[in-house]
């Protein structure tokens, strides 16, 4: 398999924090991030569709929004986050 090593710097309570998260997840420091940046892109890449999507067709609507996550199976109300 070929690998592209980094050497990154982060701010001691972030990388302390993947380190937390990787643990959770059971996988190496070097997956979780890997994993995480793929993420990441992906979510750039949709919000970059969606941008097309909507020059083109016009604005989601509520409607629209609440169709595809009926579709998907998810829920449209989001619990409130707790301070």
């Amino acid at each position: 398999m070929n690998v592209d090593r980094l050497s990154i710097t982060l701010d001691p309570r972030l990388g302390a924090a993947a380190r937390k998260a990787a643990k959770r997840a059971k996988v190496s420091l070097s997956t979780w991030i890997a994993e995480a940046t793929a993420d990441r892109i992906r979510n750039e890449l949709l919000g970059e569709a969606l941008d097309r999507w909507e020059a083109e067709e016009g604005a989601l609507t509520q409607e629209d929004l609440d169709r595809a996550a009926e579709s998907l199976g998810l829920s449209r109300r989001r619990k409130a986050r707790r301070a």
